[in-house]
């Protein structure tokens, strides 16, 4: 593999950023794929390889390392209550669901751990719920490669579109967690 080409780091970059749960890193693989520049099944299998040892390592950490992680999480009290009361509520669904959800993803498979649910278990789930993921974020960007150009190639001719863009995204994801994680 030559390590100078745009291809290889965009492997690279799709294994790192996979492993943390970037579904944005997945998209672009989708869309680059879309392009030519990747491979998709070679994408969506490093995607999916690495998001799998990615939640597998976090429940590694709260099951194991409960100690050393704890002052990490302190200001994020609410955040893994809310993920707690995902995965009693929905059990094994759980692991699914939080693939998809930012702010908490990170969160599930900690709090999964920190209640004793079962690693063996976890592994097993986690297998299915990656490739679902990976599989709905990577082709529908790869689907949708087309109309994402063209919203790119808009924000090229009027720049001011993406910061609003951006900070409606952000916003609307802020407000949607804050009232999530509020108390009733």
């Amino acid at each position: 593999m030559d390590f100078s080409s745009l291809e290889a780091w965009g492997y690279l970059a799709v294994a790192f950023f996979s492993f943390g749960g970037s579904l944005f890193i997945v998209a672009a693989a989708g869309v680059f794929s879309f392009m030519g520049h990747m491979d998709l099944t070679t994408a969506l299998i490093v995607a999916m390889v690495a998001n799998f040892m990615g939640d597998n390592f976090l429940f590694y950490l709260g099951k194991y390392h409960k100690k050393d992680i704890k002052p990490y999480f302190a200001k994020h009290k609410r955040k893994i209550a809310l993920a707690t009361l995902i995965m009693r509520k929905y059990g094994v669904a759980a692991i699914f669901i939080q693939k998809f959800l930012y702010g908490v993803k990170t969160l599930v498979p900690i709090s999964m751990a920190l209640s004793k649910f079962d690693f063996k278990k976890f592994i097993f789930f986690n297998i299915f719920a990656s490739i679902i993921f990976i599989l709905t974020i990577g082709l529908s960007a790869y689907f949708a490669s087309e109309s994402i150009i063209a919203f790119f190639s808009i924000i090229q001719e009027r720049p001011w579109i993406a910061p609003v863009a951006m900070f409606t995204v952000l916003g609307s994801i802020w407000y949607v967690m804050t009232r999530m994680t509020r108390k009733r």
